[in-house]
């Protein structure tokens, strides 16, 4: 009897030391911004180039600006999101755009600057984060964490649903997941490749699938990808790549 319950004793000890060992779900995401770049991302401006547009970030006085640039034949569209509101110029010319137009190219131009510095923004205070669990992908141990957004201060897609799966050694989001609701909704997942550090913040370029039936559950989509039941989409690749 005694040896019985030394025994149970010792699976119990053993059981709460391994949950004390996993880290909590904002130590998962800190630790990843700071490997992928840190406090560089607040200090540093970034550039780059995506499918024929280029793409510009800075803080200025404390206030982020993003902006977009295409250029025509004849013309220099500008597109230029703040944290007052949003703004198009066709050369030096301002465009005057109705509230719905104004927020579809704002949301347009913060999406490919949201994907593109990720982890950056995890830990802003309008992202809820919850560990779902640990799982494994292509042979390796992720831990796997679902993201909301709070309807204030969590932008137009606010109830879009986002999962990371962060390497369990290098804390890096080596996948992610999102389900939204505009233009019909659906699930997308997308997979890292091409890391590389440009003055001290990480970029990645990612293989975007979506499953191959409506009624796919974000929640099983890493099962669905080993499985071989997503189809690729696209490719999502930056280019001209510039930190200063």
């Amino acid at each position: 009897m005694k040896i019985s319950l030394v025994g149970v004793l010792f699976l119990v000890l053993s059981g709460c030391a391994k949950i004390a060992k996993q880290p909590m779900v904002d130590e998962i995401v800190n630790k990843s911004i700071e490997v992928s770049g840190g406090q560089l991302y607040k200090e540093k401006g970034t550039s780059f180039s995506f499918r024929n547009k280029k793409y510009l970030s800075k803080v200025t006085n404390g206030k982020k600006i993003l902006q977009r640039i295409t250029y025509t034949d004849s013309l220099k569209i500008t597109d230029v999101k703040t944290n007052s509101g949003f703004q198009r110029f066709f050369n030096d010319s301002l465009l005057i755009l109705s509230d719905s137009m104004a927020n579809r190219y704002a949301n347009s131009v913060n999406s490919v600057h949201y994907f593109a510095r990720l982890p950056f923004g995890l830990n802003d205070p309008a992202v809820n984060r919850e560990l779902l669990g640990e799982t494994n992908l292509k042979g390796k141990t992720y831990y796997k964490v679902k993201v909301t957004f709070d309807t204030e201060g969590g932008g137009d897609d606010f109830d879009d649903v986002y999962i990371y799966w962060f390497n369990k050694e290098t804390f890096k989001p080596d996948f992610l997941a999102y389900e939204f609701h505009v233009d019909g909704g659906g699930i997308r997942f997308r997979e890292a490749f091409n890391e590389r550090y440009v003055n001290g913040i990480r970029f990645v370029d990612y293989n975007n699938y979506k499953p191959k039936t409506k009624d796919a559950d974000i929640y099983e989509i890493d099962g669905l990808f080993e499985e071989k039941e997503l189809e690729m989409l696209s490719k999502i690749e930056l280019t001209e790549i510039e930190v200063n």
